[in-house]
């Protein structure tokens, strides 16, 4: 396999049948930012499993909106879905480019290597022709590898961005609408304020897709370079509750930088603390 974290809809259809390879649709219940694809019956990829960030993916005893989820809630999903890190993983997204990249992250984070994201999706999977199913695979599950364990450091906490304003160690770049980063609309959660973190960047996750696909390397790597966002800069991405950050953070990686991190709390956590400080608030 190669480095990037992105297959081609032709490298799926070859290894569709590799006995180790796992194939996952990553579901969203509402999308924000975009508009919506919605399906009349159901499709999917043959074999796919089907995760869902808002229940199967996120920590629901924690506060904030979308939460990594924990270890023992990991450890129990895996085994009940049947995957462990000898697999290779390959997540798709049935809005194209939306939820994968967040669960994409949520595996690696996990300690998963082989894991990857279908480029374009459901969408240009079907625009190809490729055959399809109405049902997701269900599995028996299989025992958990016991190494399992969070990679901190791929994750941000308040504290840390909040420190950051003063010491500079990281740039935050910001994946939500340039309207919502500068507040000049309401934000769609109640009790959020309007606005941005402050030095943050903004850099909507529109702009690294070309529909349904990632734009190239080169083209990714000119646009993080227009914000001097140089390969050696840390980067910490944020956006409305950690779902479309790591839309960029993938981008970031295809595009040639490694040192790369999510706000997981982002700016439902951040607007809605009152401690907070706000930049370009309505």
């Amino acid at each position: 396999m190669h480095a990037s974290p992105l297959v081609t809809s032709e490298w799926l259809q070859t290894h569709l049948q590799d006995p180790d390879l796992v194939v996952i649709e990553a579901s969203i219940g509402k999308v924000i930012g975009k508009e919506p694809i919605e399906y009349d019956s159901p499709v999917c990829i043959p074999n796919a499993i089907k995760l869902d960030i808002e229940t199967d993916l996120s920590d629901l005893t924690s506060s904030s909106v979308h939460a990594f989820p924990t270890l023992e809630q990991m450890r129990s999903l895996l085994k009940r879905v049947g995957i462990n890190q000898r697999h290779t993983l390959v997540i798709y997204d049935n809005q194209g480019i939306y939820a994968a990249p967040r669960v994409w992250w949520i595996f690696k984070t996990f300690g998963f290597d082989k894991v990857y994201i279908l480029d374009g999706g459901l969408p240009h999977w079907l625009q190809e022709g490729r055959a399809v199913a109405s049902v997701y695979t269900t599995s028996t599950g299989c025992l958990v590898d016991d190494a399992l364990q969070l990679h901190s450091a791929n994750l941000k906490s308040s504290a840390e961005i909040l420190s950051n304003i003063e010491s500079s160690s990281f740039k935050v770049v910001d994946a939500r609408s340039e309207d919502r980063f500068m507040g000049r609309v309401s934000e769609p959660r109640p009790g959020v304020r309007s606005g941005h973190i402050p030095q943050s960047l903004n850099l909507p996750f529109l702009k690294v897709l070309d529909g349904h696909l990632y734009k190239s390397p080169q083209d990714l790597d000119q646009i993080f370079a227009a914000l001097a966002l140089e390969p050696s800069r840390p980067i910490a991405f944020s956006c409305g509750s950690g779902i479309t950050a790591c839309i960029l953070l993938v981008a970031a990686i295809v595009s040639g930088r490694e040192q790369v991190s999510l706000y997981d709390g982002s700016w439902a956590e951040w607007g809605a603390g009152e401690g907070f400080p706000v930049e370009g608030e309505a």
